[in-house]
């Protein structure tokens, strides 16, 4: 339980880091991009690894289908609905958009990341860890910025991102306590639901996001995140 609470402090803490800098700081837009790109390269290793492989092992086609189905569906009417709702203010980036990518593939990505530690002797849950950070330490600094420039205050984006943080550390511990005697068919859909709001995510904010504020060369960044991440999920 204290593993999976570390664990879970150390991922979410990328996010109010990220909360924090946005919220006082605003990178050049090419640096936020190939950080986004970085990121998006680790989470295609752990989609790839973590997420949907082990839930096509465990659950097989018909679970691991349904739970990645269901995750990109839950991603793309949130967001669709964010689009329609909220207005940005002179940024290119929707600072809700991206809190609710955090939160759809975040809950269950961190439940994942819990149970990981009960499946592994430690490397898979190190790498999915590092995948995790990677993303959300870009995602929080520019949904914060995002946030700050639809006219919000320094204090709310903090406020929004370290809440997040908190309840996505918690699903770390959730993960790990609760889902312990899952199902192998839970557990399927769970971590192919996560993965499909990855997949959606990356289709549709965060590599979108990355290319058009870095232009082609984010291609490298993203190539450099996905071969940090295989690596620490190989060691």
């Amino acid at each position: 339980m204290l593993n999976a609470l570390l664990f879970g402090l150390v991922a979410s803490s990328a996010l109010v880091l990220g909360g924090v800098v946005g919220a006082f700081y605003r990178p050049p837009q090419r640096v936020i991009a190939a950080v986004l790109a970085f990121a998006s390269g680790a989470l295609i290793t752990a989609l790839a690894t973590d997420f949907f492989a082990e839930s096509f092992r465990t659950g097989g086609a018909l679970f691991s289908g349904i739970g990645l189905l269901f995750g990109a569906a839950a991603f793309v009417v949130a967001n669709t609905l964010l689009d329609r709702y909220v207005e940005g203010a002179g940024s290119s980036v929707s600072g809700f958009a991206i809190l609710a990518a955090v939160v759809l593939d975040g809950i269950p990505e961190n439940m994942a990341l819990g149970v990981t530690l009960l499946q592994t002797s430690g490397t898979g849950a190190l790498a999915l860890l590092a995948a995790i950070f990677a993303s959300n330490l870009p995602e929080a600094l520019g949904g914060a910025v995002g946030m700050r420039d639809q006219g919000r205050t320094r204090l709310f984006a903090i406020s929004v991102w370290t809440a997040t943080a908190v309840v996505l550390a918690l699903s770390v511990v959730a993960g790990n306590a609760v889902l312990s005697g899952a199902s192998a068919q839970t557990l399927s859909v769970l971590l192919a639901f996560a993965g499909g709001a990855v997949l959606a995510s990356l289709a549709d904010t965060l590599m979108p996001d990355a290319y058009r504020e870095g232009g082609p060369y984010v291609a490298f960044a993203t190539a450099a995140g996905f071969f940090v991440s295989f690596l620490l999920a190989e060691l």
